[in-house]
């Protein structure tokens, strides 16, 4: 047998390409969307990729299944089961619990798992030559090391409002199979640490049954209601573009492969496009940015949460520009397409280009926690950060708005002084601040080094729940 665990960081995305040895044939389970790994490993390996698997409609990328069938041929295998609502809409080898499919000599057995989602399954991997017991179970978003899987992704982020509380209760009893699986089976889910799937999900790639029945907090419940309550409850903000990709992955989509190259803009283009308010992103680090920026951009860094946050502030519909080195495009323009924004209309490789010919740049005046601390009172502050963050350390009398619904909610901001604006370090404070900036407001400032640095100089914070203004997610 030949396995292989392909992770993506910056959706925190595991698939997997499995084969047989024996007979040169291979599955794919849940698959990116930027396939060429998979067709690599396979010519390396010297297998076909016959079928491609899904445990289930994913949420938070945009599956390859569809790309992947059309550059090798393979089969698509995945969930009839969760109801009308939850079916796919594109051709595929339809899976109930209970069935089984060879690849080669491997069998794969199907758990209906819901909980996470309706028609979520999981994969029971035996290698048949070796052992007439399972070795393997392909979880998707089922059960992580650690964690279990989010059940109120189709309310928050879909919009399936009362859904929550029973997936809740049928995770309790998908459990229930997964608990009476042998401790030997090892455990490969479709998400690591950093994913939104989950609320604390373990760095290390895989584990076992055996394990997670020991130090998997979901596993230690034996009562319903106490379950559904721990379960639902800390659970982090889903991003914007979840309902999206909720949509995208079940239907019969446009396939973008091969993947066309994002062209570099001249001067005169660049204008037109800023002229038309095409969106701008500057992929810059925050300094830079704040150092000298273009008129109406917006700042999202370039590091392992770029595709996270372009998810939450760009549209499906409307055309955006990229700020970036020509070296770094390419894997730029990869980590969009994984969440299925394609409409990007080209990059400008420098702003020196735009200076050079006369632009004037806007800055994002920056302060440090020292200088706030030691001027309180002339300033507001505005905390970004998820609510969790804030319960468990904030500053008093900040205002608290999540950086991803600042748009909808600016207008609740008390700008009347100076608005600081404050995350953990200042990567989530920077994107905020040029959002503000973009739609106009003055007097913005950046903490240099977020609520960490206020911390570390030992400055007082306040703990606890508290009473928060509800914000607008629309």
């Amino acid at each position: 047998m030949f396995f292989k665990h392909i992770y993506e960081p910056g959706l925190a995305h595991a698939s997997y390409l499995v084969g047989c040895q024996a007979t040169g044939e291979a599955i794919v389970i849940d698959p990116k969307r930027d396939i060429q790994d998979y067709l690599t490993i396979a010519e390396q390996e010297k297998m076909k990729i016959t079928k491609i698997a899904e445990t289930h409609i994913h949420a938070d990328f945009l599956s390859g299944s569809l790309e992947l069938a059309k550059a090798t041929g393979a089969q698509i295998f995945a969930s009839d089961e969760g109801g009308a609502e939850w079916q796919y809409e594109f051709d595929h080898v339809g899976l109930k619990d209970g069935n089984t499919f060879m690849v080669g000599n491997l069998k794969f057995e199907v758990l209906h798992t819901p909980g996470h989602t309706p028609e979520h399954i999981s994969f029971l991997l035996t290698d048949t030559p070796a052992s007439n017991q399972p070795i393997m179970i392909f979880t998707g978003d089922f059960v992580f090391v650690g964690d279990v899987g989010r059940p109120d992704l189709l309310e928050k982020a879909a919009g399936y409002i009362g859904t929550k509380e029973a997936g809740a209760k049928q995770m309790f009893q998908s459990l229930k199979k997964f608990k009476a699986l042998s401790d030997h089976i090892q455990v490969w889910p479709a998400h690591g640490a950093g994913s939104a799937c989950g609320k604390a999900l373990g760095a290390v790639p895989s584990s076992t049954v055996g394990y997670e029945k020991l130090v998997n907090w979901a596993l230690g419940y034996d009562n319903e209601e106490e379950f559904v309550v721990a379960l639902l409850e800390g659970q982090p903000e889903p991003p914007k573009y979840f309902a999206m990709m909720k949509k995208l992955n079940k239907s019969n989509r446009n396939v973008l492969y091969p993947v066309p190259e994002t062209q570099p803009l001249s001067i005169e283009e660049f204008l037109v496009a800023k002229e038309k308010g095409y969106k701008i992103i500057d992929t810059r680090n925050k300094i830079s940015f704040a150092g000298g920026h273009i008129n109406g951009s917006i700042n999202i860094q370039d590091n392992s949460a770029f595709s996270t946050w372009a998810g939450w502030l760009l549209s499906y519909e409307e055309p955006f520009i990229l700020i970036a080195p020509s070296h770094r495009i390419n894997q730029l323009r990869t980590a969009l397409l994984r969440i299925g924004l394609d409409n990007i209309s080209g990059y400008l490789p420098d702003i020196e280009i735009l200076t050079n010919a006369g632009m004037e740049l806007e800055t994002l005046n920056q302060i440090t926690a020292d200088e706030l601390h030691s001027n309180l009172d002339k300033f507001n502050i505005l905390d970004v950060r998820n609510e969790s963050e804030r319960i468990s350390a904030r500053i008093k009398d900040s205002q608290f708005i999540f950086a991803g619904y600042i748009v909808e909610n600016a207008f609740k901001i008390d700008n009347s002084k100076p608005v600081v604006v404050h995350c953990a370090g200042g990567d989530r404070s920077s994107i905020a601040a040029s959002i503000l900036q973009c739609m106009g407001y003055k007097n913005i400032i950046n903490l240099t080094g977020g609520i960490n640095a206020w911390i570390s100089h030992g400055f007082d914070v306040e703990k606890g729940i508290e009473l928060v203004e509800e914000v607008s997610t629309e």
